[in-house]
């Protein structure tokens, strides 16, 4: 019997902390694309991001074309 994939229903970058992903799914920050339309000091104040998670999500937002919201 072939098991059905359903996609991932957040699609943060691995590598990231566990109260790094909790702190953006909680603020509604499932994928890159909504992570992009914040500013990174923005992303500071979540109770759980601290500069390793922002280098983390820094480097895939570049990877994929993306940066972080202007201020």
């Amino acid at each position: 019997m072939v098991q059905k994939q359903t996609p991932p229903e957040h699609e943060l970058p691995a590598g990231l902390a566990k109260p790094a992903q909790r702190a953006l799914i909680g603020a509604g920050l499932v994928n890159l694309e909504h992570i992009a339309k914040v500013s990174e000091d923005e992303l500071k104040q979540l109770h759980g991001i601290g500069p390793n998670a922002l280098k983390i999500i820094r480097q895939v937002l570049e990877e994929k074309g993306l940066s972080f919201a202007e201020k």
